[in-house]
């Protein structure tokens, strides 16, 4: 505490120390007289001038009660201690509420800068009103004239409505069925002028307006009727005859026609079996429809759907206009409906007469693709208005579809495989048919299919290869029935390859069946070849080369090793020309020959461990054929294939 008290004397008494031994120490007088000087008024300097000894003694007293005030005030600090506490959070607190109004004020700024600009903003709007204000009153101001000029008096309302200007109306109607007429033409040309007039009667004259409706309605309804009546008949002459009800496949009664012209027909694209060209009508689907005389000109001939797809693109194109037309000049959308009520009975009953004709169900199933498209088509213009004939269109289509389907599917079961059957074991035209039809309908189903030819597809891949085992029956040894299996699913696996990977399902399962095949007649052709080596192989040496099924004589293994000593070459020569000769396929006969051949070098390299297991074997030496020289001329016959 001394230290402080001296420095509080120090601040007092400005710096003057009374410690005597201080004092003694270098004391300098100098410039004594000249401060004695200054302050000779300062009282308190004159009092320790006079006093002497005195004034120490005060000092110390004084020091003395400044310790005491100074703990006293501490006490008192102490005893206050919890009143400053709280006028601390006091204060504290006081700070934060500060602070929050501040925030608030500052809130209150942005908001006022806010309203601000708000206010400048109606303040332009104010102005901008007040602009167009005056110019509508400028715009009132000159058309008030015009409209009294325009207005209608009493007396011609009357004779509107009275059916004086109705009769014009209706006679232009009148014109429209003569022939040669461009309907669209008079319509945008010269019936859009009175479209504000026949509002007005809509309005002001109902029973003149109907009377103008009801005589558009009949107007139309029977010149579109007759346009499309005309136009059907032109297309019949048109029309390419693809298939009867006898050409289905196997179908018994036209199997002598049918035979022949397979082959031939497979190459016409208007095959009924086969897609072709024919797909080449879902790429035109908008373009423009047939024009009758300019086909007959040249004599130009097309399968029904291209006749179907121009049908429907001019009854696209037709109700397209006439229904914007009657929108926007009657205000009626049910007008429309009437008007066509006519075109789509004789459409319907054109349809109706040729499908309980047609037997081609890949034109049906065009039809179907083309239909759908067309209903794509409409829904990009946003016309409603043929939405129920496409929908009506599509349940006349797949019924009949699906009773053609069915009538190939019967037509298999039912038909006469004996008849039927080729002494052959290349590819049946009859299965040709077949993979071409599915290949064809399984485009068309990705497409524009649903999902529902997938069952169909099945019952009918059943059906062929009920025919196909019924084929295979009349051959007489198995080897020639699993050729002609074989051959068989190698046409149909190609075949399956050009409809893409949509047939990868359905060509995976003839892989599968080739693959079945092809093993079992490799082992039908080695048995027939090398019947005694394979014979041996199998019944008495395993496939691990270390036990025998049955323990072999060394007479049975030297009668085998001498036979195929003598005719190994000559036999494998025979089966190469065989492989060749019969397979359908350059690629599956290399397969078959490959398969052959590395079964006959295991079969034979077998034989070969057995004798040298057996005892008295090694005398059989000189008459088994070196591995090497079968690997040899086998590597020959690689390189020929």
């Amino acid at each position: 505490m001394t230290g402080v008290q001296e420095q509080q004397y120090e601040e007092f008494f400005g710096g003057f120390f009374f410690d005597e031994d201080a004092l003694s120490k270098d004391i300098s007088l100098d410039g004594l007289d000249k401060e004695l000087e200054e302050h000779k008024n300062y009282d308190v300097l004159i009092s320790i001038l006079a006093n002497g000894e005195k004034q120490r003694d005060m000092a110390t007293m004084v020091e003395g009660n400044l310790g005491h005030i100074e703990q006293d005030l501490i006490q008192d600090y102490i005893k206050d201690n919890d009143s400053l506490v709280l006028l601390h959070d006091q204060i504290h607190d006081c700070d934060i509420v500060l602070s929050q109004i501040g925030s608030l004020l500052s809130g209150f700024q942005v908001h006022i800068g806010s309203l601000s600009s708000e206010l400048r903003s109606l303040h332009e709007k104010f102005l901008d009103l007040g602009v167009r204000l005056k110019n509508r009153k400028l715009a009132e101001t000159k058309l008030a004239a015009f409209v009294e000029e325009i207005v209608a008096p009493p007396g011609l309302v009357n004779a509107i409505i009275d059916g004086e200007v109705s009769a014009y109306v209706i006679g232009i109607f009148s014109s429209m069925r003569k022939p040669g007429t461009n309907i669209q033409i008079l319509q945008q040309n010269l019936l859009q002028k009175y479209r504000y007039l026949v509002l007005f009667l809509k309005e002001h004259g109902i029973e003149t307006y109907n009377d103008v409706c009801a005589a558009y309605v009949d107007k139309m309804n029977k010149v579109l009727s007759e346009d499309f009546r005309v136009y059907l008949e032109s297309l019949e002459s048109l029309k390419l005859d693809i298939g009867v009800s006898t050409d289905v496949i196997g179908y018994d009664a036209n199997v002598l026609d049918l035979i022949p012209r397979g082959r031939e027909q497979l190459r016409n694209h208007h095959f009924m079996f086969s897609l072709g060209e024919r797909s080449n009508i879902l790429k035109e689907i908008d373009q423009p429809g047939l024009v009758p005389c300019i086909s007959e000109a040249n004599s130009l001939k097309y399968p029904y759907e291209v006749i179907f797809r121009s049908l429907q693109k001019l009854l696209m194109d037709t109700a397209s206009s006439e229904y914007i037309f009657i929108k926007a000049f009657f205000r009626e959308e049910s007008m429309f409906y009437q008007v066509f009520e006519g075109p789509f009975a004789v459409i319907d009953e054109n349809m109706k007469l040729t499908l309980a004709n047609s037997h081609d169900a890949i034109c049906l199933m065009l039809m179907i693709c083309i239909t759908k498209k067309h209903q794509l088509v409409m829904s990009n213009r946003r016309l409603p208005c043929l939405d129920t004939y496409l929908d009506k269109a599509l349940i006349y289509l797949w019924p009949r579809f699906k009773i053609v389907f069915d009538m190939y599917i019967q037509s298999l079961y039912q038909c006469d495989a004996k008849m039927l059957w080729v002494d052959g074991t290349h590819p049946h035209h009859i299965v040709r048919c077949y993979m071409e039809f599915t290949a064809s309908l399984i485009q068309l189903n990705a497409e524009c299919g649903d999902g529902q030819l997938d069952m169909s597809l099945k019952r009918l891949r059943l059906a062929v290869d009920d025919l196909l085992v019924r084929f295979a029956e009349k051959f007489a040894t198995q080897k020639l029935q699993h050729l002609f299996l074989l051959n068989n699913c190698d046409m149909a696996i190609s075949i399956l390859k050009e409809a893409g990977e949509e047939a990868k399902e359905l060509r995976r399962y003839f892989e599968e069946k080739l693959e079945s095949n092809l093993v079992s007649f490799v082992d039908e052709l080695l048995m027939e070849y090398f019947g005694d080596l394979i014979k041996f192989v199998k019944n008495h040496i395993s496939e691990d080369l270390i036990s025998y099924t049955e323990c072999p004589k060394i007479a049975d293994v030297e009668l085998v090793v001498k036979n195929f000593a003598v005719k190994w070459r000559t036999a494998l020569e025979l089966m190469h020309n065989e492989v060749v000769t019969c397979c359908s396929n350059f690629v599956s006969g290399m397969a078959i020959l490959k398969a052959a051949m590395a079964q006959l070098l295991n079969d034979y390299n077998r034989l070969s461990e057995c004798v040298k297991m057996i005892p008295g074997g090694s005398s059989l030496n000189r008459n088994l054929v070196s591995i090497t020289s079968i690997s040899y001329e086998i590597r020959k016959y690689s390189r020929t294939l």
